[in-house]
C-alpha cells in the first residue's frame, strides 16, 4: 500500500485531504500546512509544520497543493527524494519553472502529474468517449466559457493561469492536437496587478478551431464546453457533468420563406445522455495510482503535458500584452 502525503491544507489542498484521509487503498501519512487543519478536513493522518517532518515519516507519493509560487520548491524537493508527486495547476508559476519539474522527475524515473481536474469531470469524460467513437464526426470547433465571481483564495496569478489553463488542457486533450496559433485579449478591472478576464483565440495543428472566454468578473457562474462537428454539436455543462448532443437532421423542410433561403445545417434532436456521474477529484486520484500501479503516464495529465499548457498561457498573455 502507498504511502502518501500531502503539501497544503488550502482551498484544494483540503479536497485532497478528504480524499486521501478516507481512501482505503492508499496510508496516508499526513499533511503539511504550518496553519494547520483550519478546515477540518483530515479524516486520519497527521498535520506537520514542515515537508522535513513529513519526509521523516517516510513517503513513496505526495500532493502539492500550496500557492503556485511554491510549487516549483516543493515539486524539485520531492524528485530529489525520489516520491512520485501529483502537482496542482497550473504546474509551475513560469514556463522555466515548469520545465525544471519536469526535467527533474523525467531524469530521476519517478510519475509526476499535474492536477488538471476538469479533464475528469463526468461529462467531458464521456464527451471523449463519444468523440473517439465518431458520433460527432470531423470536429471543426470547440469553444469554452469559464466564467464567475473572483475567488478570493487567488493572489499570485491572474485568470489565464489560474483558469485558463484548464480550458487550454480541455481544448487540446478534445480536440487532439496542441495550438499551432493562439491570440488573446485581456482586461485588469479589479485593480490587481494580474488580469482579470481573457478571451483567447486559435487554432490547433489538425485545424480544429478554439474560443477560451474566462472572466472572474461574471455574477454568474458557468462552466460549459460545447464542440461542434459535422453531425451536431456537444455541450458539456462541467458544474454539473451533464453532457447534450444538439443533432443535425438530415432534412426538415420549412414552411417559413425567409428561413427557407437560409442554406446550411438544419436543427435536429437534442439529447440528454444519462450515465454516472462522480467527484472528479477523486476520478484523478484514481488515475494517478492507477498510472503507478501500471508504471507509465497513460490517463493522467503529465508534466510535459503541463509545461506546453503554461506556454500557451504565456503567449495568449504576451499576445494581449
Amino acid at each position: 500500500m502507498m504511502r502518501f502525503g500531502l503539501v497544503g491544507l488550502g482551498q484544494m489542498g483540503r479536497h485532497h485531504a478528504r480524499i486521501l484521509s478516507t481512501s482505503d487503498d492508499v496510508e496516508f501519512v499526513g499533511a503539511v500546512d504550518p496553519m494547520g487543519d483550519r478546515h477540518n478536513a483530515m479524516r486520519s493522518g497527521e498535520v506537520f509544520e514542515t515537508v522535513d517532518q513529513l519526509l521523516e515519516r517516510g513517503l513513496d507519493c505526495a500532493v502539492v497543493a500550496v500557492p503556485t509560487a511554491q510549487h516549483h520548491e516543493v515539486a524539485m524537493r520531492f524528485a530529489a527524494e525520489g516520491i512520485h508527486t501529483l502537482i496542482e495547476k497550473p504546474l509551475a508559476e513560469s514556463v522555466a519553472s515548469a520545465k525544471e519539474i519536469s526535467s527533474a522527475f523525467a531524469h530521476s524515473g519517478l510519475l509526476g502529474a499535474v492536477g488538471h481536474v476538469e479533464r475528469f469531470n463526468s461529462g467531458l469524460q464521456e464527451m471523449k468517449r463519444r468523440l473517439a467513437d465518431g458520433q460527432l464526426g470531423r470536429v471543426i470547433s470547440i469553444a469554452t466559457e469559464r466564467v464567475g465571481p473572483f475567488p478570493k483564495r487567488i493572489s499570485d496569478v491572474g485568470v489565464v493561469k489560474d483558469l485558463a489553463t484548464h480550458d487550454i488542457d480541455i481544448v487540446t486533450w478534445i480536440g487532439g492536437a496542441p495550438f499551432a496559433t493562439v491570440s488573446g485579449q485581456t482586461a485588469h478591472k479589479m485593480g490587481r496587478p494580474h488580469e482579470d478576464l481573457v478571451v483567447a483565440t486559435g487554432r490547433l495543428e489538425n485545424d480544429v478551431v478554439a474560443s477560451m472566454t474566462v472572466n472572474w468578473l461574471s455574477p454568474v457562474k458557468k462552466r460549459n464546453v460545447t464542440v461542434l462537428g459535422e453531425k451536431g454539436a456537444f455541450v458539456a455543462d462541467l458544474l454539473t457533468g451533464e453532457l447534450k448532443f444538439h443533432s443535425n437532421a438530415e432534412v426538415v423542410d420549412s414552411e417559413w420563406d425567409q428561413l427557407a433561403i437560409m442554406r446550411g445545417v438544419s436543427e435536429g434532436d437534442t439529447i440528454v445522455y444519462a450515465f454516472p456521474k462522480r467527484e472528479p477529484l477523486q476520478v484523478e486520484h484514481e488515475a494517478f495510482r492507477e498510472a503507478l500501479d501500471k508504471g507509465h503516464a497513460e490517463g493522467v495529465v503529465t508534466l510535459d503535458e503541463g509545461v506546453a499548457i503554461l506556454e500557451v498561457a504565456q503567449a495568449i498573455i504576451g499576445d494581449a500584452k
